[in-house]
């Protein structure tokens, strides 16, 4: 058994095509073929139901498959230790971002992640919370930022900043006259918000307290609320980080939440086994030159990350 026929196993298992899995390893498909049904005779089992369309994984096979996914995973923290030992920043980094932060945070993190760490591969992806949590416990994704607490054990947190939310208001709405908004007036019969498995419309509902939710619409983005909010009236929340990218009319329409005010806590998540210090070093020393000061976490502000 090598690392190189798990690898086929993940790839068979990811596609459900021989062919596709065979150029995701760059290797023919007789070649990938031959090493799994080698694998397969030293295991004395079948992984895959090759009759099936899809190829799908046999019983067995969801077993083997689970146990690859952590022997490939350890193996490339091996790798990983070795680099960190070395002390150079430089390998392949997979990191996530939720769609309520890469707007405000991707754009100028790339140019200067880029600039400053050369000799790392990066790649990143925008996914839902839910999506970033699974992929992490698989080792799919190195790391990702995210709005915390998650109260997964499995993972660690690490505070990158803190980002209060604004109320955006209609000149047509009774609140619009306030400069100041309790969150106990947000009431969300005329609230729009953002469609379901976005954490901030969970982080929203939190802290409005009239429950009764009788918007038509919800929608994919923070930018589209402001545009139905311009023109169907009623509110909608944003984060601060979005405030510069309203126009001077639309600024108008902000008003701050109070009793209690409105935050949200971003994070930068690892596996509770990640070990490249030197990459999340990296990412949060990143992320330090794009936000705010006002905004920082005050350990991030005076320390670097220590696994």
């Amino acid at each position: 058994m090598t690392l190189q026929q798990l690898e086929y196993v993940m790839a068979l298992h990811k596609t459900r095509h021989f062919v596709r899995a065979a150029e995701m390893c760059k290797v023919t498909q007789p070649t990938l073929s031959s090493m799994l049904q080698k694998l397969e005779e030293e295991l004395d089992c079948r992984i895959f139901d090759r009759s099936s369309h899809p190829v799908s994984l046999t019983e067995t096979g969801v077993l083997i498959v689970r146990q690859a996914q952590q022997v490939l995973l350890q193996a490339s923290q091996l790798k990983e230790i070795v680099i960190a030992q070395k002390g150079n920043v430089s390998g392949n980094l997979s990191l996530a971002m939720i769609p309520t932060v890469a707007p405000y945070l991707l754009p100028k993190f790339m140019a200067t992640f880029r600039m400053n760490y050369p000799d790392v591969v990066l790649r990143v992806t925008e996914l839902r919370t839910e999506s970033v949590v699974r992929k992490l416990q698989t080792g799919d994704i190195d790391m990702a930022i995210l709005s915390t607490p998650l109260q997964d054990a499995n993972l660690l947190e690490v505070p990158l900043y803190y980002e209060q939310f604004e109320a955006y208001i209609s000149p047509n709405d009774v609140l619009f006259s306030q400069t100041e908004i309790p969150s106990e007036a947000l009431h969300t019969n005329r609230l729009w918000v953002l469609e379901e498995g976005h954490c901030l419309r969970n982080q929203v509902f939190n802290f409005c307290q009239n429950k009764l939710h009788t918007s038509t619409f919800e929608a994919g983005s923070i930018d589209t609320l402001v545009k139905i909010v311009d023109i169907n009236g009623g509110y909608t929340i944003i984060p601060e980080l979005h405030i510069d990218l309203l126009s001077e009319v639309q600024k108008q329409n902000l008003r701050h939440i109070v009793r209690p005010e409105a935050t949200r806590e971003i994070s930068l998540v690892i596996r509770q086994d990640y070990v490249r210090e030197g990459l999340m070093n990296a990412v949060a020393n990143s992320v330090k030159q794009i936000i705010p000061p006002h905004m920082l976490d005050k350990r991030l502000k005076m320390f670097a990350i220590k696994l």
